[in-house]
């Protein structure tokens, strides 16, 4: 079944951004995913955050694979460039358009499914190579178009839809990027649009590779009594592992935290956030604690959410190459093939 395409009526109260455009204008056409799917979250808070950080859509380059996930790409900026690959592909196709043109954007859709089963091999080396990318893995822990089997990030006792339980230690993909020098690694919920919106912000922001894991409960199939990636389940046990907003480079605006541990801050546009302290001694730069507590987090039953570790020191994949700063696709042909008797002066030099 087609997406339906949404009427292009723009009404003149709606507000508009830095580039004049109105969050419509982030929007692709309609879903035709099922109804109350976590994925329908999902788009929605990349709009409004691609909206909020004034991202001009034709700098963006929307990439997915195969599953429900890689259906998410096409409802959301409708102006941006896109690719749907095969499934597991997705990586190596955001290498090369990286390659092409580093001036845009990658957002790459992805699942449970795409990632860390046929695409794992792929993910790894992605994220060895730092390529700068928000990549989105949008985790319900089944298969949803082949009716809900249990999926690599399943937890050891969660049941599928048919009542198994799982057996095999799940994958989690913090603690696999953690492992592989990963430079930002956060997890959401797609049912808190609230703390959902500032990570993609900060990730658009990001140098590197922005991975983010988005439980994201499967309504067919795995929003059960017994899931752990149930609505339910993960509302009951979401910890948030550091209070997250974004704001954009600006000077320094310096607060103490109150005893209560929450303090309001008043930032350079003239809105207010209101800061909360996250865990005694959590230190989001700090890759071995980071690790210690997800893992002591897991033990205790908790879905720990929040921009989890951050190291905006390690060098990008251009820079890791030594790629020229102006994108190939700017670069003339007579400089990508200079012809044979120049290529042969270099061969003897």
């Amino acid at each position: 079944m087609p997406s339906i395409a949404k009427p292009p009526v723009r009404h003149p109260a709606l507000p508009v951004n830095e580039l004049g455009l109105t969050e419509r204008d982030y929007e692709g056409p309609m879903s035709t995913l099922c109804a109350g799917c976590g994925h329908h979250s999902v788009t929605a808070a990349i709009v409004r955050a691609l909206w909020e950080v004034a991202v001009p859509p034709h700098m963006v380059a929307k990439l997915s694979g195969i599953g429900c996930s890689a259906k998410t790409a096409a409802y959301f900026l409708h102006g941006a460039h896109g690719f749907n690959g095969v499934h597991g592909r997705m990586a190596p196709l955001a290498t090369g358009v990286a390659a092409a043109n580093s001036e845009l954007l990658l957002i790459g859709i992805s699942g449970d499914g795409d990632s860390f089963s046929i695409g794992i091999g792929h993910l790894v080396h992605l994220i060895r190579r730092n390529l700068r990318m928000v990549y989105i893995i949008e985790n319900n822990g089944v298969y949803g178009l082949t009716k809900g089997q249990l999926s690599a990030s399943a937890d050891v006792g969660s049941t599928s839809h048919w009542g198994t339980a799982g057996v095999i230690q799940p994958i989690d993909p913090m603690l696999l990027g953690l492992s592989l020098g990963a430079t930002f690694l956060a997890r959401g919920f797609s049912g808190d649009k609230v703390q959902l919106v500032p990570i993609l912000k900060a990730a658009t922001g990001h140098r590197g590779l922005a991975l983010i894991d988005v439980i994201s409960p499967c309504v067919s199939f795995n929003d059960h009594e017994g899931s752990t990636k149930s609505y339910r389940f993960t509302r009951d046990h979401d910890v948030h592992g550091t209070e997250t907003d974004f704001v954009e480079p600006r000077p320094a605006i310096l607060a103490a935290i109150g005893r209560e541990g929450i303090t309001d801050l008043t930032l350079h546009d003239r809105s207010r956030v209101r800061a909360r302290a996250v865990p005694q001694g959590y230190d989001p730069t700090d890759r071995d604690a980071v690790g210690a507590y997800l893992r002591e987090a897991h033990a205790r039953g908790e879905v720990v959410t929040g921009i989890l570790y951050v190291d905006p020191s390690r060098p990008t994949f251009h820079e890791l190459l030594g790629v020229v700063q102006r994108p190939l696709v700017a670069v003339p042909y007579s400089e990508l093939s200079p012809g044979s008797a120049e290529l042969e002066r270099f061969a003897q030099s």
